[in-house]
């Protein structure tokens, strides 16, 4: 696949110039044009606003910002974006203007060039049609703010081609957006749920069902949200709900069409007055109400193939923040309650009908059961995703057991010759979901720990064991369990973006699914120690250097080489290999008296003095029985095979995990700095 080293956007506007930062943050050329130069202008001061904001809040470097601007270039002339791999259209919702441009454009750039165009409201189709190249077009459906939501839309439309689709996946994750595929259909997704979310708090507005504060709060305390509908619209503008209900009304029909109310204020040209007090008493009518529209929608569109149930909860989660996508909402408030709630849209809405897909479920009495790991096999190559970017892949039961099934699939199906384990989105898979580990510790079912971690193992064990080449692509981060699942595989490959690391003793525990043991087996013990204990990050070129990553690509060769890496003949994983010379004052502060004195909370000697100061400053925070085991086992390790090193750390996980410091630990992540007591 060639790579895509210049991209186009055309409008500099808030979202245009929003694309172009984020695309040139992400180490890529960009050329923003719009038709005047003050239009450029503003978008570049836009840009350079927000990077500021970014240096002042410590994100960025001054010396980065500059390297992120100088990656741009304004322009006023079209023939700038020529030989640009992509250009994508981010001008006013106004169909005739981009028919125009695409014109343009179509006549402008070089045939290898794909267009694409973040309209919210237009089918896709319509403006390939305009093109001589239908089959290098489709849609990128950016979300506000796009420098910093991370939700990406990919439209295709009936005639694009698989490789501009694969095109457009790799810009995604080139540019760093979480990626869903939808089919061409009004809304596309996210918006076909969200904009009637905005127009029924209109309505009930227009209707005297609740004023402007109880339909804010209700919103807020149904979808776990922190602005409501009507300060959504003040925010990103009324204008845009007013339009995007019309487009959807046109194309679906008046359950969707604009309210009287919302047109009103459009026109009127003000802000919704957000002043007042909260009814209580008729906060559990609007709360059904809107659950009723929100989930019967999300029902509607995976009724209609719009999108997966999956990536429909993943659009909420990434692309509104909502805590809990549509879908996850049904199951928590029970299938019944959703059927009672959309069965009273219907009854007020007589064009909108009970969607088939929540009548069955309805029928069988079941939650929804959603699917977090995918198979695909392409060129003799199985590819097994974990797919749960909102949730950075993180592992749980349901992920682990999706992961065996997978594997047993590819295993056995006979057209695939190897099998490649990846993430989707920025993780490869950022460890395991601590939210399980709290639970089963809070409530006395440690051995339930014990046995999904004896399942991980058992799983990771056939993966390093399987008769096919088995292949992580580790082209993002990963901690933890997902450093574990990428050491049992066969062969690593990774990307600049891919690293390790083995935070579990700054959060009470010991790596319990085998990453002591295979590390170390690679680097030796000493070395393996200094990771484990300090927690610091593996980068992949410096795991390159050490032997455990078996090469290193840029994302756009990743599947050239993955095929190449299928091919090869088996070697042997852990032949012995020296120890780079960088590394090794890293392994000597772990060994010998100097493991003793870190262990003490002393500082190592014969390594430089700066490094000692660092490395026993970091250790100083971490979990001391954490550290004590895992010291232990390390050494035992040291001794044993794969399956007997498996075995020790299983039968000190029940140990581990009953410390208070591992509650305290696990229950920090995300809040606050563990206080750990060594008890």
């Amino acid at each position: 696949m060639s790579k895509i080293s210049k991209v186009g956007v055309i409008g500099a506007g808030n979202m245009g110039s929003g694309i172009v930062q984020k695309i040139a943050q992400e180490g890529i050329q960009v050329v923003m044009m719009d038709i005047k130069d003050e239009f450029v202008e503003r978008g570049t001061n836009n840009i350079k606003s927000l990077l500021q904001k970014g240096v002042e809040r410590g994100v960025f470097k001054p010396e980065k910002v500059e390297e992120i601007v100088s990656r741009i270039q304004g322009t006023t002339h079209i023939q700038d974006v020529a030989d640009a791999d992509l250009v994508v259209e981010a001008v006013f919702e106004d169909k005739q203007v981009k028919h125009d441009l695409f014109e343009r454009l179509d006549a402008t750039c070089d045939a290898k060039t794909i267009l694409a165009t973040n309209t919210s409201s237009f089918y896709v189709r319509e403006f390939a049609e305009k093109t001589s190249r239908p089959d290098r077009f489709i849609g990128l459906h950016y979300f506000y703010h796009p420098a910093m939501n991370r939700l990406l839309e990919i439209i295709p439309h009936p005639t694009t081609s698989k490789e501009t689709l694969e095109k457009a996946l790799l810009f995604a994750k080139l540019h760093g957006k979480d990626a869903i595929v939808v089919k061409d259909a009004p809304g596309f997704a996210v918006n076909r749920f969200f904009v009637p979310f905005l127009n029924e708090a209109t309505r009930m507005l227009e209707e005297n069902v609740a004023n402007i504060p109880t339909i804010e709060a209700a919103a807020k305390r149904v979808f776990r949200i922190g602005m409501g509908p009507f300060e959504l619209m003040n925010v990103t503008g009324i204008p845009i709900a007013v339009h995007s209900s019309t487009t959807l009304g046109n194309e679906l029909g008046p359950f969707y069409a604009t309210s009287e109310c919302l047109k009103a204020q459009g026109e009127a040209g003000k802000p919704w007055d957000l002043s007042g007090e909260v009814d209580e008493s008729r906060m559990a009518e609007v709360g059904d109400r809107f659950l009723g529209v929100c989930l019967g929608v999300a029902a509607a569109l995976v009724d209609e193939g719009v999108a997966s149930m999956e990536d429909t909860d993943r659009g909420a989660k990434i692309g509104l923040r909502w805590s809990l996508g549509p879908f996850e909402i049904m199951n928590r408030i029970g299938i019944e309650k959703t059927y009672e709630v959309v069965q009273s849209i219907v009854h007020r809405y007589p064009d909108f009908s009970m969607p088939r897909i929540l009548q069955k479920q309805k029928d069988l009495a079941k939650p929804f059961a959603f699917q977090f790991v995918d198979l695909e096999i392409k060129d003799g190559i199985a590819y097994i995703t974990v797919n749960r970017p909102e949730a950075m892949n993180a592992l749980n039961e349901t992920v682990v057991s999706q992961l065996d099934a997978r594997f047993t699939e590819a295993e056995k199906n006979p057209e695939a010759k190897a099998i490649v384990f990846q993430g989707a989105g920025k993780a490869f898979i950022a460890g395991a979901d601590i939210r399980y580990f709290v639970k089963n510790i809070e409530n006395n079912r440690i051995p339930d720990t014990v046995a999904f971690t004896r399942r991980g193992h058992e799983l990771f064990l056939r993966i390093e064991k399987c008769a096919k080449p088995t292949i992580a692509l580790l082209d993002g981060l990963s901690l933890g369990g997902g450093s574990e699942l990428a050491l049992a595989c066969q062969k690593i490959l990774a990307t600049p973006d891919g690293s390790m690391g083995f935070p579990e003793t700054g959060i009470g525990i010991y790596p319990g699914l085998g990453g002591m043991l295979r590390f170390a087996k690679h680097v030796g013990p000493e070395l393996t120690k200094y990771y484990v204990f300090t927690g610091a990050p593996i980068k992949a070129r410096d795991a390159l250097e050490l032997g455990i990553v078996n090469k290193l690509v840029d994302r756009a060769d990743v599947p050239a080489a993955l095929k190449a890496m299928a091919a090869e003949e088996k070697t042997e994983k852990y032949a012995k290999r020296e120890i780079p010379a960088k590394f090794q004052d890293l392994a000597k502060a772990c060994a010998g008296e100097n493991l003793e004195k870190l262990l003490n909370g002393k500082a190592p000697t014969g390594i430089p003095d700066n490094l000692a100061e660092k490395i026993t400053r970091i250790i100083a925070k971490k979990a001391p029985i954490a550290l004590k085991l895992a010291n232990e086992l390390i050494d035992q390790q040291a001794k044993m095979s794969i399956e007997e090193g498996i075995e020790a750390e299983l039968a000190r996980l029940l140990e581990i995990f009953s410390t208070a410091d591992a509650l305290e630990g696990l229950s920090s992540v995300g809040k606050k700095a563990p206080a750990f007591k060594g008890a």
